[in-house]
């Protein structure tokens, strides 16, 4: 008998053990607890120690109040045919005053989320071209929180953030925008290199024309002075002479300057060998070729 009544304490024990413990349940910081009764909705605990009638309650589900990040990726087309790929993240989370709306409205919140988006980068992306597409991130992304916004406030949830996070086009239409833009720099380059050479051909003819210029001068002012030198030498050798004829004094000038200028030959070490028969004979019929060519030349005149 003391056995069955010890045995009977134990089972007694043992059940208000369960209920005592059964009774509490402790809810984590930024989460809710959802309770029931026999299937029934019955209110939402807050973080921390709560309590619940033994086997009547029933601890249903947890609900995190964080935020959450959903991370999407669409595909579609652009207006001028282009498939281009869309990772998006939504970031979410459950609005504490409608803890009971986002628990029970949705069974798969993801997926629901996932649908709106669609629909709005359907409603989009398909009107714009690629360069606007890759230039409006910013408003795709407003475009999508706007939608979701609204939708998604009747079953509890707050859209805290949409971020477009990159246009992924096909492979080999990346490939073909990366061509185009380096022939584009190419062009742009070569124009460059053009203009600058350009210049550089301007500069060096304004430099040639201004060195002939000065060459020019220089010239006649050397020949000039050449005139005047001989002008002078001439009077002075008729003075001196007396006799001497205009014959004379031209052939006098003639050697001179033959002279001279087997004298400027020798001093250029760039000049190429010249054969020339250098005797007095030689000079002699030069002078007189000369001669020759001044009194036909001033007999045609």
């Amino acid at each position: 008998m003391d056995i069955v009544f010890s045995a009977l304490g134990t089972i007694v024990a043992f059940f208000g053990l369960s209920v005592v413990f059964g009774s509490f349940f402790t809810v984590k910081t930024a989460e809710a607890a959802i309770i029931t009764r026999f299937g029934q909705y019955v209110r939402c605990a807050a973080p921390g120690l709560g309590w619940k009638i033994p086997f009547i309650d029933r601890l249903d589900g947890r609900v995190s109040l964080r935020v959450n990040q959903i991370v999407l990726t669409m595909e579609t087309k652009t207006r001028d045919n282009v498939f281009v790929t869309i990772p998006i993240s939504v970031q979410t989370r459950v609005r504490p005053e409608k803890i009971f709306e986002a628990y029970y409205s949705l069974s798969d919140p993801v997926a629901q989320i996932q649908s709106y988006v669609e629909q709005v980068v359907l409603g989009h992306v398909p009107g714009m071209t690629l360069d606007e597409v890759f230039a409006s991130q910013s408003s795709i992304a407003a475009a999508v929180k706007q939608e979701l916004d609204v939708d998604m406030a009747a079953f509890g949830y707050e859209i805290v953030n949409v971020l477009v996070t990159d246009i992924v086009p096909d492979q080999k239409v990346k490939a073909a925008m990366n061509d185009i833009n380096a022939a584009q720099r190419e062009q742009v380059a070569a124009n460059a290199r053009g203009e600058a050479e350009k210049i550089l051909v301007v500069k060096k003819a304004e430099a040639e024309a201004e060195s002939k210029a000065l060459q020019g001068q220089g010239i006649a002012n050397q020949r000039r002075a050449i005139i005047e030198g001989l002008s002078t030498s001439i009077e002075g050798f008729q003075k001196a002479l007396g006799t001497a004829t205009a014959h004379d004094v031209m052939q006098l000038v003639l050697v001179t300057q033959y002279f001279d200028t087997l004298k400027s030959i020798g001093e250029n070490d760039k000049t190429n060998t010249i054969f020339l028969s250098h005797t007095p004979g030689a000079v002699q019929s030069i002078t007189e070729e000369i001669m020759q060519s001044m009194v036909a030349a001033n007999t045609v005149k």
